[in-house]
């Protein structure tokens, strides 16, 4: 039973890992260094790219630039939490943390937490997050007070350079293919 959870465990982390891949390093396609709503991976049919407020065609290319970044962000965020919850499910009282004492629902798993632990969980958090804004931000002493979350010019949104598992395709049309399917997967 529990090299079963390992393996469910490992099957899941593994699988999880293509949300962290690269979207981009290096020379890309014209129509991505242009950054236009047009041009975008993650448009597919029926809907095509799906905008109904109009938002991106009222955005310049910073704005969009900082639309895309969220939305691959909070994507992949909300991926590791389905599989966080479904592993939180599977191991409810066989964990060796917190003496296996969490249990129930995994909604109600962080209200279980010690609270000691409550602090290292959220430094954890914020370094993670600080960590996945430096490829990208623009340094803080170097934004204009009314450009907060400025991206920088050459940075291709969800391209924080995490690849250990080599998934990242070097050829641009498989790239476009991934980013999008990694977008459409994050918007389910």
């Amino acid at each position: 039973n529990i090299n079963m959870m390992k393996l469910a465990l490992i099957s899941a982390l593994a699988g999880s890992a293509a949300a962290f891949a690269p979207a981009q390093t290096g020379a890309r396609s014209t129509s991505l260094n242009s950054f236009s709503a047009d041009d975008l991976p993650g448009a597919l049919a029926p809907m095509g790219f799906f905008d109904p407020l109009g938002f991106a065609e009222k955005a310049d290319e910073a704005t969009l630039k900082r639309y895309r970044e969220a939305e691959v962000t909070h994507g992949r965020v909300s991926m590791l939490a389905v599989i966080g919850f479904l592993v939180g499910e599977k191991v409810e009282g066989s964990s060796f943390l917190f003496d296996a004492s969490i249990s129930g629902p995994a909604i109600s798993h962080p209200g279980q937490v010690p609270v000691g632990y409550s602090a290292i969980i959220i430094a954890a958090i914020g370094f993670a997050e600080l960590q996945r804004a430096k490829p990208g931000g623009v340094a803080p002493a170097d934004v204009k007070f009314d450009q907060a979350g400025a991206l920088n010019s050459d940075y291709y949104p969800g391209d924080i350079g995490f690849d250990p598992l080599g998934l990242k395709p070097e050829d641009s049309e498989e790239l476009d293919v991934m980013i999008t399917k990694e977008l459409q997967n994050g918007r389910l």
